[in-house]
């Protein structure tokens, strides 16, 4: 563990040892859930930035604008690298002195920009709090997204959050890629952990473990964990409510434009020996690529040697621009262990109080970058034909993805799923009159959550201009955080002056009472229960008839653009085996 460590003389730290146990925030027991209650600094004859963890002291610093504290970049486990590489992770190794947890937290490697950045050592975490002297606080872990392929802890962080929820926030970085997933047979141990392939899902799970066993030094509440993420993020976290090796790990769940997917293992298998063929034959191992990826199918020895051979870096340049769609980056396999043989299909869920959230917009960023929309944007905005085209596709593979987010789960999970789940669509950003006309075009997009929650956030610059300096928006982002802050604390996001948001039931769903919609103007923010006035088929039959395109645009768009995404089973149901849609 490679982490700088800070120069502390044996004083200090004993200092520090007896300053911030568990009881550093013991001295002040108020956890109202009033968003607007801030409570009065720690004293700071005490380094509130120095804690212990059972590993060894960890140094932060303080957020003076925001008034929080700040650790990053704290190891949960042994970097996985050589012989660890397909194993399940380990205890990071116990370090003296003062570790420097004020540095960005290395992120997993990945390929961004066209170019390999990150490092084996990434298993680490980063821990926000109020700078207050508030103690058993509950706390939020988030999962970035990133088709688990990408992404870092840092897509949210918890600067401007932790005060107006009056929790602590935690976000990971975990194994990406194929370094996250394999399921080729020679990398198997006989460890049924480990056999699974599932190792992104395997850190998150010992995220959540150091979580228990140390959040409470920080001021946590080690037994009020509500796990969340984003993306692919929401993915993991639905696999986790399925997951065996999940139960009793979390007390609540939020997935952020989520959804079911599960990968069927032994098909996954062929995906990977395809994506390393080409490495064997370039490496002199086989002449042919069929030759290869016979012998990747086999769980011989010198084929487990060879993957373990392999740099980090050419593994995970393999299978990208994957684009939501499984079929090129198959990942969170069914093995039966970690995840059961039979997916969601499953009777047994960890029940848990659960919010799933979309929005109206889910599919532009993805259309945006599509192959047959990416000219048009690179040239600036797409104008007249091809802008018609952009708003065809937007619509019809934004509502199949909205389906996808909280519909079709909540539908499925219903029957089995003892606890409360409540679903949530955003609406902000289709109104270029409240946000600007080029975020209009985009509308309620992927992510369209995380500058609510983040005032800080970066990701999305490039589209949403001022739309979330406004009044309307800043007092949506204020009216999200409190449901936020009643849902972390007691797992129901009702409270004083909120519209009541009721849980998903089949008589809620009957009486189109089933979602919580949030929107704002410029000048206020609007929430409201509604239903789900369209299902899969039709969104399918409405798209049959639309005359906005021409024929031929709407084929290519059909089996290029929209085909074989998360959301898009029956959409390619519909249209199996035809290269070409004809009506």
């Amino acid at each position: 563990m490679k982490k700088s460590l800070l120069k502390l003389n044996i004083a200090a730290v004993l200092f520090g040892l007896l300053a911030l146990s568990p009881s550093t925030f013991a001295s002040n027991q108020n956890n109202s859930h009033n968003v607007d209650n801030h409570q009065t600094n720690i004293n700071q004859t005490t380094d509130a930035t120095l804690v212990q963890t059972q590993y060894g002291m960890v140094k932060g610093q303080f957020d003076k604008i925001n008034n929080v504290i700040v650790w990053t970049g704290i190891p949960y486990a042994k970097s996985p690298a050589g012989q660890l590489r397909w194993k399940k992770p380990v205890d990071p190794e116990p370090w003296e002195g003062v570790l420097d947890a004020t540095q960005a937290s290395k992120v997993a490697f990945q390929i961004k920009e066209n170019k390999v950045i990150g490092s084996d050592d990434s298993l680490n975490l980063n821990i926000y709090r109020p700078n207050n002297k508030s103690n058993n606080l509950p706390v939020l872990v988030y999962i970035h997204g990133g088709n688990n392929q990408n992404g870092k802890a840092e897509e949210m962080t918890g600067n401007t959050m932790v005060n107006d929820i009056n929790g602590i926030f935690v976000s990971i970085n975990y194994r990406l890629g194929p370094l996250g997933f394999n399921p080729l047979p020679a990398l198997q141990t006989g460890d049924k952990l480990e056999d699974s392939g599932n190792y992104a899902l395997l850190d998150i799970a010992k995220s959540l473990d150091w979580i228990k066993e140390n959040i409470a030094n920080f001021g946590g509440d080690a037994n009020n964990i509500t796990v969340s993420g984003f993306s692919a993020g929401g993915r993991d976290v639905m696999a986790m409510l399925i997951s065996p090796i999940f139960k009793d790990k979390f007390q609540k769940a939020i997935s952020f434009s989520g959804g079911m997917t599960i990968a069927d293992k032994q098909d996954s298998v062929k995906v990977f020996a395809k994506a390393i063929a080409p490495l064997v034959v370039e490496d002199k191992i086989k002449p042919t690529q069929e030759e290869a990826y016979d012998w990747l199918l086999t769980n011989q020895s010198d084929v487990r040697n060879y993957l373990y051979s392999l740099s980090s870096q050419r593994l995970v340049s393999l299978m990208g621009n994957a684009g939501i769609r499984m079929s090129v980056f198959p990942h969170l396999y069914n093995d039966g262990y970690v995840i059961p043989e039979d997916g969601f299909n499953t009777h047994e869920y960890n029940s848990v109080p659960l919010i799933m959230l979309t929005g109206t917009g889910e599919f532009s960023l993805f259309a945006q970058t599509s192959t047959y929309f990416s000219d048009a944007f690179n040239n600036g905005l797409p104008t007249d034909k091809k802008l018609n085209e952009f708003n065809f596709t937007n619509k019809y593979g934004g509502r199949l993805y909205d389906l996808f987010n909280v519909a079709d789960s909540a539908q499925k999970m219903a029957p089995f799923y003892t606890a409360k789940i409540y679903g949530l669509e955003i609406e902000f950003g289709q109104d270029a009159n409240s946000v600007g006309s080029k975020m209009a075009l985009f509308g309620a997009f992927h992510g369209v959550f995380l500058p609510l929650l983040d005032a800080n956030s970066q990701n999305y610059d490039g589209i949403i201009g001022n739309a979330y300096k406004t009044q309307g928006a800043k007092q949506l982002s204020m009216t999200l955080k409190k449901y936020l802050n009643n849902f972390i604390h007691s797992g129901d996001p009702n409270g004083t002056n909120l519209v009541y948001w009721n849980n998903w039931t089949a008589d809620h769903s009957k009486a189109n009472n089933t979602y919580l919609y949030m929107n704002a103007d410029k000048v206020k923010a609007i929430a409201y229960m509604g239903g789900k006035n369209f299902t899969y088929s039709d969104v399918l039959n409405e798209m049959d008839n639309d005359q906005s395109i021409n024929q031929e645009s709407k084929n290519i768009i059909i089996s290029e653009v929209l085909n074989g995404r998360w959301f898009s089973a029956e959409l390619d149901q519909r249209y199996k085996n035809k290269s070409l849609w004809i009506k």
